[in-house]
């Protein structure tokens, strides 16, 4: 991701109303902007036209294996934890075109192949809208792992590519949460401001409901300067400081990172047994997940057998196909698999990128059919070493 110079601009604050104002600025100067919304019974990433399209007075609940909408008595635009999707789905999609083969004839009669690389470049660069700080953090996560290598991914990068970050600070987190743990939550961390044009923090929605606002790129002093509002006063930033206080006091999740880091230590603990006799390997928690990257690549024919498609969608490690090589799967047990799935988010992405491949969003745990609570496995494990 890229860090932004400091701020020029003093924190303001403004009226509920004036979302509105900033999301169409946001269109105005150039940006597809994509957020939350309320549809489906969830609260999904979709585009936004306008402020009323974000969810107005909905809340959500969550627990191991549940997951409402429910209305809140207030006004609120932000006052729920997270939903199912996230920024990954609009970087990295779940489907996308890599190349189209065509076969014809030339002018001699001859067969010919005509091979035309996907063009995933953007007619509009994307404002991502609504970001929780846990978001932020699995972007950078991902981001690191697609595109700074030795083969940047080209369909991250060209989505990317210009991409604009508003984020909201977290003041009603989920029951599943355990962003606090993780580093990445429920505000905004310093070391991560660099990553975002600007901050949101909600106030006080059932009374003086105000949005108080912070910039860190010259993007975000330009979105300040379009929208009305008033310098932001000691009352104001108090306000938010309690309001991240109590969102922490909130969280009832926790990890203890550095026996995480370890669990790979114990490959033959029973635990791994217990937790797949439970494990329906659906690949859930996966498809949730905002710092996943599996892919595998899938090649459709037409009718005619004139035309071949190669395709990238999400793969899972939880599929048995994964890790399928000449003569069979290298996981094929349910125990291996989710074994390699939580080592590998907990322990050797350390190795890989030097941090945790977690980022304590809990969707994992709410969007689980069998209500596995990753925190409780890890404890458990942690107690073993």
């Amino acid at each position: 991701m890229t860090a932004h110079p400091p701020p020029a601009r003093a924190p303001v604050v403004i009226a509920a109303g004036e979302l509105d104002a900033l999301i169409g600025w946001l269109r105005d100067d150039g940006y597809r902007v994509m957020g939350p919304t309320a549809r489906d019974g969830a609260i999904v990433f979709d585009e936004l036209r306008g402020g009323s399209d974000l969810p107005i007075g909905w809340g959500d609940e969550q627990a191991p294996g549940r997951y409402r909408l429910r209305r809140r008595d207030d006004d609120a635009r932000f006052g729920w934890a997270v939903g199912p999707q996230g920024a990954r789905r609009e970087l990295s999609p779940p489907t996308v075109t890599l190349v189209t083969i065509r076969r014809g004839t030339d002018d001699a009669g001859r067969g010919t192949f005509d091979a035309v690389a996907a063009d995933h470049e953007r007619d509009a660069p994307v404002a991502l809208f609504g970001l929780r700080p846990c978001e932020v953090a699995a972007m950078a996560v991902h981001d690191r792992v697609m595109l700074d290598g030795a083969y940047p991914d080209p369909v991250q990068a060209a989505r990317g590519a210009g991409r604009a970050v508003v984020s909201v600070d977290c003041a009603s987190p989920a029951s599943t949460c355990f962003c606090s743990t993780m580093g990445t939550g429920p505000s905004l961390p310093p070391d991560r401001r660099d990553l975002v044009d600007l901050r949101v923090a909600e106030l006080d929605p059932e009374g003086d409901h105000r949005f108080v606002l912070w910039s860190h790129s010259t993007l975000g002093d330009r979105a300040l300067g379009a929208v009305a509002s008033r310098p932001a006063e000691p009352i104001d930033l108090d306000a938010a400081a309690r309001a991240e206080r109590a969102a922490c006091d909130a969280i009832v999740r926790h990890v203890d990172g550095a026996s995480a880091r370890r669990i790979h230590l114990v490959p033959e603990d029973p635990r791994w047994e217990d937790v797949a006799r439970r494990c329906l390997s659906c690949a859930n928690c996966t498809m949730v997940c905002p710092t996943c990257f599996c892919s595998t690549t899938v090649d459709e024919v037409d009718l005619g057998g004139d035309v071949v498609t190669r395709s990238r969608t999400w793969d899972s490690c939880f599929t048995i196909d994964h890790s399928y090589l000449h003569g069979g799967a290298v996981r094929a047990s349910t125990r291996s698999r989710y074994r390699q799935w939580l080592t590998h988010k907990f322990a050797f992405w350390w190795e890989q990128f030097d941090e945790s491949g977690c980022v304590g969003c809990g969707r994992c745990i709410t969007w689980c059919p069998a209500g596995i609570d990753v925190t409780e496995e890890l404890d458990v494990l942690g107690r073993r070493l």
